[in-house]
């Protein structure tokens, strides 16, 4: 399925500052120079916060991780979980349409939607409030028919209920998610014939939808402000370490045998490279040619002083390693190669990438 941008965009798109600390401290889950891992957690997040991906927030992300816009639009469009167009401002219902969805009457379900919300998925209700899209299983079988609503689930639906759902929804309110018939979880429907306390009445909701009504989130859009920022993976090495226990005072202390000291790790020599205060006659290469250049690095390597092909070329290994410590993203000219690439664009040749980037 061809899958594009909206038609209409937004001028931009930022983080809200918990968002912006949230994201950076996903970052520091990867190795140095494998920050485009964090492509999805990012695009995710953006569109928790605005309800879509946009092309803003595309080419935000993919500044924040070094990668080129069409990298990030890539993946985008890959994925069907980034919506690529705008949603309704209080809530996008996602229809499940597979088959014991569809025999229990997923199809009464959508009739409803194209007659309260729009015509066709993907569209917004005339006031703006609603979207709506038909999706494959989303392994609630045994309660079927059910929709996701934002991040609950909404089960054994009714045309009558789901219809009670978009009217309590367009009121401001957030219904109960989970089960709608008065079953506790997925247990047959004649009773329980295990677990028979959480029979209902005796546990009137489950863990997951307890949860989701305590917190009352379904519709929410994520600020960064819900839960504390938390990287349990960092600073790990300065956890404090349990004391060794004392020796018994009779037993005398072996003597000590010197330790021969470690051999020093030796430090890596840099050597500054070729600086320019300006691009030669006020035209600077396209840098963004070299394959793992995107516009972040091309605006970094140019406040450095790097503006042609030709400079990059000549770096030798101290070099290197002088611009590597002061890239966000260390190892990367090594990895992609961007002397060999320069040294043949600086000739007037082509390589692979440049071919598809131009």
């Amino acid at each position: 399925m061809l899958r594009r941008l909206h038609h209409e965009q937004p001028d931009s798109f930022a983080f809200t500052p918990a968002n912006q600390k949230w994201a950076e401290a996903q970052l520091t889950k990867f190795p140095e120079g494998r920050q485009a891992s964090g492509v999805i957690p990012l695009l995710w997040r953006a569109q928790e916060q605005e309800g879509w991906v946009t092309q803003k927030a595309i080419e935000y992300v993919a500044d924040m991780l070094g990668m080129a816009y069409i990298r990030v639009l890539e993946v985008a469009t890959f994925y069907f979980m980034f919506q690529l167009q705008p949603v309704g401002s209080v809530a996008h219902i996602q229809v499940c349409g597979t088959l014991s969805c569809m025999i229990c009457g997923a199809e009464n379900l959508i009739a409803i939607c194209k007659e309260r919300i729009a015509p066709n998925a993907h569209e917004l209700s005339a006031d703006g409030k609603f979207s709506w899209e038909e999706v494959e299983c989303l392994g609630a079988c045994t309660n079927a028919p059910m929709v996701q609503i934002g991040k609950d689930f909404y089960e054994d639906l009714t045309a009558e209920r789901f219809t009670e759902i978009l009217d309590e929804l367009a009121a401001g309110k957030v219904p109960t998610p989970g089960p709608q018939n008065g079953r506790y979880a997925a247990e047959p429907l004649g009773g329980a014939v295990a677990l028979s306390e959480h029979e209902a009445g005796k546990a009137p909701l489950n863990a997951s939808a307890a949860l989701a009504d305590g917190i009352g989130d379904t519709i929410k859009r994520i600020d960064g402000t819900e839960v504390p920022l938390l990287t349990p993976w960092l600073n790990k090495s300065k956890a404090a370490k349990p004391a060794a226990p004392a020796k018994p005072a009779s037993k005398p202390e072996p003597a000590k045998q010197e330790e021969t000291p470690a051999d020093p790790v030796a430090e890596v020599v840099e050597d500054e490279p070729e600086i320019l205060t300006a691009a030669r006659d006020g035209k600077a290469d396209d840098l963004k040619l070299i394959k793992g250049v995107g516009p972040k690095l091309e605006g970094i390597l140019n406040e450095l002083g790097f503006y042609h092909f030709d400079q990059i070329a000549k770096w030798t290994p101290e070099q290197v390693a002088w611009v590597d410590n002061r890239l966000q993203f260390k190892g990367r000219i090594e990895r992609d190669e961007w002397i060999k690439q320069a040294e043949i664009l600086a000739k007037g040749g082509e390589t692979a990438f440049s071919k598809k980037a131009t």
